[in-house]
């Protein structure tokens, strides 16, 4: 398929080590940190309006969070005895869950009037940030002296320009990697800090091990993505002071951490009662 081009608002390398140098021509293997800021993707209420007549979809609210959504038919699916579960899609200005018609309407999502949904989707709209930053792991530079030590699935070679003119090319490492080829590279001091972890957890379902024992994961609650703290009960005395929380699920207790802006902090805490 050839080298594809990523594009973004900005890039920056954030840091760059060697990790490889040929012995009879001096090129060297770099591993890069770039960090990566794109534009969101949020509609507006008036393209939600149009959304919701093409699709026969139903403007809602929800009265406990005052969030709206257009809900819209979706394909059903089977439950353990083979009946048919009807289902609807949820839309919001940054996300989509498909939930069981019967789920939705015991919710506290209401159908609302036009200005309603137009007041409270403006609002929410209104409120998220218009960019959000990530970060590339990319392996540059004379790549075939290290090539099997590297992923052999996704393989392809990326290019990118950075804000300030720098021309990268070489291998993006996967998320599920890093780690790994870190460690093959030689590299084996924490890279990731904790606003990438929640990212990658919540975004590309990666999961961490933490000190202790505790392993942290996305997890699913009624269709809503947390982040979890698996293995971590005996130490939610210590854990909830730092705006961690528990909740009964299935008559098990467990602990997560709310999504949300101050999630990257709140982790960091965490990280260092594991110790």
């Amino acid at each position: 398929m050839g080298v594809e081009t990523l594009r973004a608002e900005r890039f920056a390398v954030e840091s760059q080590e060697a990790v490889y140098t040929h012995p009879v021509t001096g090129s060297v293997t770099n591993y890069l940190k770039v960090e990566r800021t794109q534009r969101n993707n949020i509609r507006t209420a008036d393209e939600m309006l149009e959304f919701a007549t093409q699709y026969q979809g139903k403007l809602m609210i929800n009265s406990k969070s005052g969030n709206a959504a257009v809900s819209i038919p979706t394909h059903s699916i089977y439950d353990a005895d083979g009946g048919v579960v009807p289902r609807v899609l949820l839309v919001r200005p940054q996300k989509e869950t498909r939930i069981p018609v019967k789920d939705l309407e015991s919710s506290t999502w209401k159908a609302v009037c036009v200005d309603a949904f137009i007041a409270a989707w403006s609002k929410e709209v209104d409120a998220l940030p218009k960019f959000t930053t990530d970060y590339l792991h990319l392996v540059t530079g004379i790549l075939l002296p290290i090539w099997k030590i590297l992923p052999q699935h996704s393989s392809r070679v990326f290019r990118l320009q950075t804000s300030d003119g720098q021309k990268i090319l070489g291998r993006v490492v996967n998320a599920h990697d890093i780690q790994t080829v870190r460690e093959q590279l030689g590299l084996r001091n924490q890279v990731l800090s904790p606003e990438e972890l929640v990212s990658l957890v919540l975004n590309q379902r990666y999961t961490q091990q933490l000190p202790g024992g505790v392993t942290l994961r996305r997890s699913l609650i009624a269709g809503e993505p947390r982040i979890e703290l698996v293995n971590a009960i005996s130490l939610a005395e210590r854990l909830v002071p730092v705006s961690c929380f528990t909740e009964i699920i299935n008559w098990r207790k467990r602990v997560f951490i709310p999504v949300s802006g101050k999630a990257p902090a709140i982790l960091a805490a965490v990280i260092e009662i594991l110790g």
